[in-house]
């Protein structure tokens, strides 16, 4: 095999096997062809640890955020360990190899007002807006990411019981809950708006438990960056002053439970989140809002 086909194989592992975004994926290739052309011929199999440490120090001399740096190294990482498991290296040369630490942020959310602001300004006098509205009242009810609404088939409902069945990162299975007006809305969009959205010059897809719920006017399945211009045109038309991307709605998801006193192994596992100090960062988000309310509500808070 030549470098070119482990890096397919690979991209099918991250998107099949790991199960994971589309953007994700994208940028952890992008990251392993780049370090291949940087190998300049040499055999990404015959790579030692001397030379992954060049690689390393290499990277470093450039302006890069340490976040962009450690995806590089974690995408380098991951591709030896994926090539270690399928016997094409005996050794992997990253085991030793240091990441330097992410500076801790906290994730960006919405306030409850702001998501209705967004919400109510989506059209829904079409079939496509009706489904675009559809699809924001379920990021906002269920927290779930846009890879895993995309890839929802009719088979994961469960509306009866108000549940969504849902397959995160690594392909595992979780249970998210649907407020009954995300319910409403997705139901309205299934009986009356999906059969519209598909072009007179394409085919309405059957509907059985494999069929995707969210499609475009093609009948296929409906892509991710379809749902972030929807977010994008929304935000710039009502001029709300924050960038807004699905992922800050399930940002908003978690930290809106918090805030309400949710247990924090509740809220780990709506989110899927594989340990409990992703979760814990919610925490912080929500003392930092008590601290502003605090602030300006008390009459000596910011003194």
């Amino acid at each position: 095999m030549n470098d070119k086909e482990y890096i397919d194989d690979f991209k099918n592992y991250l998107s099949v096997e790991k199960n994971f975004s589309e953007y994700t994926t994208i940028a952890y290739c992008s990251d392993v062809v780049s370090y291949i052309l940087w190998l300049n011929g040499l055999s990404c199999i015959d790579v030692d640890f001397a030379k992954m440490r060049e690689y390393l120090y290499f990277i470093q001399r450039f302006n890069y955020k340490k976040t962009t740096i450690a995806r590089k190294i974690a995408s380098i990482r991951t591709f030896y360990k994926f090539l270690y498991r399928e016997k094409y290296v005996e050794s992997n040369p990253t085991l030793s190899l240091s990441v330097p630490k992410r500076p801790k942020s906290l994730p960006k959310f919405l306030t409850p007002e702001e998501v209705e602001q967004i919400l109510n300004n989506i059209k829904i006098d079409t079939p496509a807006g009706y489904r675009n509205r559809a699809i924001l009242e379920l990021l906002w009810a269920t927290g779930m990411r846009i890879s895993e609404l995309s890839n929802l088939n009719f088979g994961d409902l469960n509306l009866e019981e108000n549940e969504i069945r849902v397959f995160g990162k690594g392909a595992k299975e979780r249970i998210v809950l649907v407020s009954n007006r995300a319910k409403y809305y997705l139901e309205q969009y299934i009986s009356k708006a999906r059969g519209l959205i598909v072009a007179p010059e394409y085919k309405t897809p059957d509907i059985n438990d494999d069929s995707p719920i969210f499609i475009n006017s093609t009948g296929y399945r409906l892509q991710n960056r379809t749902v972030r211009n929807v977010i994008r045109e929304t935000v710039n038309k009502i001029e709300l002053p924050k960038k807004v991307t699905p992922h800050v709605f399930r940002h908003s998801f978690a930290t809106k439970l918090i805030e309400n006193g949710a247990d924090l192994i509740v809220v780990q596992e709506l989110l899927g989140h594989a340990g409990i100090s992703n979760t814990q960062i919610y925490t912080h988000v929500s003392m930092k809002h008590m601290k502003d309310v605090y602030e300006m509500a008390h009459p000596h808070g910011g003194k």
